[in-house]
């Protein structure tokens, strides 16, 4: 197993708490709001968290990358790159997927397709607070929590059907596109560009 492979694990096991309690958390919140209120998750509230996710995971891979390698070019590429990559992969596109395999009726909705102003900008937005405040650490958990609800409303909000088996095949579907997308866009996506700086790099 060579550095870079280490390294990228030892990060993945130094996030992952953060990941699993952020995730709880978030979902027991917007399950107890759905149970006790009359809150409705539209379209427009899974766009705002898609929108907000997107943001939070540009701001951690440019800041991770430009730590490590300060050059704003490439730190903006690759901030709007994987945050665009991932954020549809954990918000959309897997939510989607996993909803055909558990047999939940689920209208597609592609939000950069849809809306790429806004998307995009963000996006952009995102990578350029990132770069210029090097934030990590503390973002990464805003990061999780706004991609589990962003998975959520996903489903809450383009679902035909919401009943008790709606609700434990989500609290699966959501569980595992969070888990994994996160990491892999806070830390491994930057660090697959940054080879051998990896060892040198304080970021933390």
């Amino acid at each position: 197993m060579n550095k870079t492979t280490k390294q990228i694990i030892h990060e993945l096991k130094h996030h992952s708490p953060f990941t699993i309690w952020a995730t709880l958390i978030a979902i027991i919140l917007v399950l107890f709001i759905l149970q006790f209120t009359d809150f409705i998750i539209s379209e427009s509230w899974f766009e705002y968290a898609h929108t907000l996710h997107i943001f939070a995971s540009a701001i951690i891979t440019s800041a991770i990358f430009y730590k490590c390698k300060p050059n704003f070019i490439q730190a903006l590429l690759v901030g709007i790159t994987g945050a665009s990559i991932i954020g549809s992969l954990s918000d959309v596109l897997l939510p989607y997927s996993a909803s055909l395999i558990f047999g939940l009726e689920i209208e597609f909705h592609f939000p950069i397709i849809e809306e790429p102003v806004m998307i995009l900008s963000s996006l952009l937005l995102g990578s350029i607070f990132g770069i210029t405040t090097k934030l990590t650490k503390l973002p990464h958990l805003i990061h999780v929590f706004l991609s589990v609800f962003a998975g959520l409303f996903y489903l809450l909000a383009f679902s035909s059907s919401i009943n008790p088996l709606f609700f434990a095949t989500a609290f699966l579907i959501v569980s595992v596109t969070v888990l994994v997308p996160c990491c892999i866009s806070d830390i491994v996506f930057p660090f697959l560009f940054l080879g051998d700086k990896i060892k040198t790099c304080k970021y933390k």
